[in-house]
């Protein structure tokens, strides 16, 4: 049976986030530097997309790439970074933090908690990265989050599908808990059925960019891997067809 369950887009520019709205995505996650797995975004990115009619904001808060063991002035660093959302229109944060044995820092959590005061709070697949999966939501839960962001400690949220079913329960309507990561089409009803409350998804599409002249002589991210005239863009049949799957 179909639930009308919310939806959430992975997003990375101004115009992602346009694209989102019109479709009729409930919200975004607005990250910046895809590389890094998302970080925090401009300020003046925030404004930009908190002007846009119809959608939530939930704003990155991550100093850096890497691992969630925070130094004590990269967490001061995301206290700032949650009031400037806040100031820039942000209607929610996500975040993570973790101990150095692998569990959730449910103090620095909760002092992110508070700091967000009434803007909801995502705990992101940090918790993906914990020694005990179900030790985490439990904690998570603790501290006074909105919501869990999972992919059920995999890598990519459909291995990782038992787990989902297990925070599902777990949480026992406690906390939201959201699948991400690899969602697609294919997969959207498969996890809608776990019971969660969200579906996060990125619906990746990468397009050429304007530029007539590329220098074959350097690559600005230091690997040729990387192709640097392609630009990040959202798959619109592809978020169309998640929206159709699994609402009513």
């Amino acid at each position: 049976m179909k639930r009308d369950i919310k939806t959430e887009l992975c997003a990375y520019s101004v115009e992602a986030c346009r694209t989102a709205a019109r479709l009729g995505v409930n919200r975004v996650e607005l990250c910046s530097s895809p590389a890094d797995g998302g970080v925090t975004p401009s300020v003046a990115t925030i404004e930009m997309v908190s002007r846009i009619q119809g959608i939530d904001v939930s704003v990155m808060i991550r100093p850096r790439g890497g691992d969630f063991l925070y130094s004590d002035d990269e967490f001061e660093t995301m206290l700032l970074d949650i009031e400037r959302a806040r100031t820039a229109g942000a209607t929610g944060v996500v975040f993570g933090i973790l101990t150095a044995e692998g569990d959730v820092d449910v103090v620095r959590t909760r002092r992110l908690v508070e700091a967000a005061g009434e803007m909801e709070t995502t705990f992101h697949r940090a918790v993906d990265m914990t020694r005990d999966y179900v030790a985490a939501v439990e904690a998570i839960i603790a501290t006074g989050c909105t919501r869990i962001l999972t992919s059920g400690g995999y890598d990519k949220a459909l291995d990782g599908i038992d787990n989902i079913w297990a925070a599902v329960t777990t949480a026992a309507g406690r906390i939201e808990i959201m699948a991400g990561s690899g969602v697609t089409a294919a997969n959207a009803e498969a996890l809608a059925a776990t019971g969660v409350d969200a579906l996060h998804f990125s619906a990746k599409r990468m397009v050429a960019g304007g530029m007539e002249y590329r220098n074959p002589r350097i690559s600005m991210g230091g690997s040729a891997a990387v192709d640097e005239y392609a630009l990040r863009s959202v798959d619109e049949d592809e978020v169309t067809e998640i929206l159709k799957l699994i609402r009513l």
